[in-house]
C-alpha cells in the first residue's frame, strides 16, 4: 500500500512571480557594495580594452561576488540573480554566464594582478569604515589544496598529497576570518613557493590598508625559511614560525633542554603535555611535547616534539599558546571553500581560475564586513558564510510598490527579521567612498 498526502498532492507549481526575490538578503551585501564605491573602482582598476567579453569589467565581477554570496560555485549558478525580481536589491546589471565564461577566459596574469589590487583598495576603504584592526594584527599564512576532475584543467596536477587540483597560497586576519591576500599556484607548487614575495606583498597592503600598529605573522613549518625571517626582519614584522623538528640541528637542540625545564600545560585526558624553550642560531625556540599514556599509550610510547622559532616577548606557555592559535586558518580556508565558491574550480584556464580566486576572496570578505559593520557579529566571533547565508542572504521576499516606494516583504515570524533591519540601518549610515 502507498501511503499518499492529499493535502501535498493538491498543490499546484508555478513558477511565474515576477516580484519574488529568492536571496533578498543580498540587498546588505549590494548596500555595502555601493558605499565602498566598488563598481567604479573595477572599471578604473581592471583594463581589459580590446579582449573579448572586457568592456564594463566591475558589473561582471561584481555578478561573480553576488553569486557567490548566494551560494554559487559553477558560473551557470549566476543565473539565479536573474529570476524574479532579484536584480531590484542589487546595483548593477546582472550578466548571462555565458558571458562571464568569456570574460574570465579573457584574464591574463597582469589582469589577475590588477583585479587583486581591486582587493587591496577595497580592503582600505573598508577598515576606513570601522573594519580595520584596533591594535595588533595577527596574519596566518597557509596554503591549501583545490581538488579538482579531470584532465583539461590548465596549471592542475599532483602534489605532495597526491591529489589533482591547484595550490593556492592565502593570507588570513586572525580575529575576523577576513582573507587578505591570495595567490593562486599550480597544484605541483612547493607549499613555500612564492612565500617570501608574498610576504612583503601582504605586509604592504596591510600599512595602506591602515594598520599602524605591531603586525605577527604566524606559519607552519612548510614556510620555515631564513629569507622569510630577513624579509620580517626588514619590515619590522614579529613571527611565530613552526621548525621541522626531524632537522637534525633542531634536534640536538631539543634534546640539549634540561628535564626540570619543561612546564607542564593542559592537554587531553590521554595524555600530558611539556613546554619548555632554547635558542637556535641565535634566535628563540619553544618546543612542545606530547605523549599519550593508559590505555594508548602503547601506539606511541615516546614523546613527540613541535617547535617554533619567535621574536615575541612573553612565557613559553604563552606563546605555545597563541602559536597553536595558528590553526584557526584552517576555519577561514574551509570557509572560502564551502562558503564562497572555492569548492569547485570552475575553468579549464589558468588565469580564468585565479580570477575566480579573487571573486571569492571579495565574496568571502564581503560577507565578514557585512556582519560587523552591521552589528550581526562581533569583531572576535567565528563568522561561518553558510550560516550568515541561512539567516540573512537567502530569505525570500516580496518586492512591492507602496505608495511609490519600493517595499521588500520577508516572511513573517523570520527569526532574524530584526537583525536584518538593524545590520541594513547601519550599513546605509556608511560614508561612501570617494572616487
Amino acid at each position: 500500500m502507498r501511503q499518499v498526502s492529499r493535502g501535498l498532492d493538491r498543490i499546484e507549481v508555478a513558477f511565474d512571480e515576477p516580484n519574488l526575490v529568492a536571496n533578498a538578503g543580498l540587498l546588505l551585501v549590494s548596500t555595502l557594495v555601493v558605499r565602498l564605491g566598488l563598481e567604479a573602482l573595477i572599471n578604473s582598476t581592471l583594463r581589459l580594452t580590446g579582449r573579448v567579453g572586457g568592456a564594463l569589467p566591475g558589473r561582471k565581477v561584481l555578478s561573480l561576488v553576488h553569486a557567490i554570496v548566494a551560494g554559487a560555485s559553477h558560473i551557470d549558478h549566476v543565473e539565479l540573480l536573474r529570476a524574479g525580481a532579484t536584480k531590484a536589491v542589487l546595483s548593477h546589471r546582472v550578466m548571462a554566464p555565458s558571458t562571464l565564461g568569456t570574460f574570465l577566459r579573457s584574464f591574463t596574469f597582469g589582469h589577475v594582478r590588477q583585479l587583486d589590487q581591486v582587493i587591496a583598495e577595497t580592503l582600505r576603504r573598508a577598515w576606513a569604515l570601522g573594519a580595520g584592526p584596533k591594535d595588533r594584527l595577527v596574519l596566518d599564512v597557509d596554503s591549501t589544496i583545490c581538488q579538482v576532475e579531470g584532465a583539461n584543467k590548465q596549471g592542475a596536477s599532483y602534489g605532495y598529497t597526491k591529489v589533482l587540483g591547484y595550490h593556492p597560497l592565502l593570507a588570513t586576519r586572525a580575529d575576523t576570518g577576513e582573507v587578505l591576500h591570495a595567490r593562486m599556484r599550480k597544484g605541483s607548487a612547493n607549499t613555500a613557493r612564492g612565500a617570501r614575495r608574498f610576504v612583503a606583498e601582504l605586509v604592504a597592503r596591510c600599512r595602506r590598508a591602515g594598520a599602524t600598529g605591531e603586525i605577527v605573522l604566524r606559519v607552519d613549518s612548510g614556510f620555515w625559511s631564513n629569507d622569510t625571517i630577513k624579509t620580517l626582519a626588514r619590515l619590522g614584522v614579529s613571527y611565530t614560525m613552526a621548525v621541522r623538528t626531524g632537522n637534525r640541528a633542531i634536534a640536538t637542540a631539543i634534546t640539549e633542554i634540561k628535564e626540570d625545564a619543561w612546564v607542564g600545560i593542559d592537554y587531553t585526558e590521554d595524555g600530558i603535555a611539556e613546554v619548555a624553550e632554547t635558542t637556535y642560531k641565535a634566535r628563540r625556540l619553544i618546543v612542545r611535547r606530547t605523549r599519550l599514556v593508559g590505555a594508548q599509550e602503547k601506539l606511541w610510547p615516546d614523546w613527540r616534539h613541535f617547535g617554533f622559532l619567535t621574536d615575541l616577548d612573553g612565557t613559553a606557555v604563552e606563546l605555545d599558546a597563541f602559536h597553536r592559535d595558528h590553526a584557526r586558518v584552517e576555519l577561514a580556508i574551509k570557509d572560502l571553500k564551502e562558503g564562497a565558491g572555492m569548492d569547485h574550480v570552475p575553468s579549464g584556464h589558468f588565469f580564468a581560475n585565479s580570477a575566480w580566486l579573487c571573486c571569492a576572496v571579495l565574496a568571502h570578505d564581503l560577507v565578514r564586513w557585512c556582519a560587523f559593520l552591521g552589528g550581526i557579529v562581533d569583531k572576535d566571533e567565528l563568522t561561518v558564510t553558510r550560516t550568515l547565508r541561512t539567516r540573512y542572504f537567502s530569505v525570500p521576499a516580496r518586492l512591492v510598490n507602496r505608495s511609490g516606494i519600493p517595499r521588500l516583504r520577508g516572511p513573517d515570524k523570520w527569526p532574524w527579521a530584526d537583525s536584518f533591519i538593524k545590520a541594513l540601518g547601519k550599513l546605509r549610515l556608511l560614508d561612501l567612498a570617494p572616487g
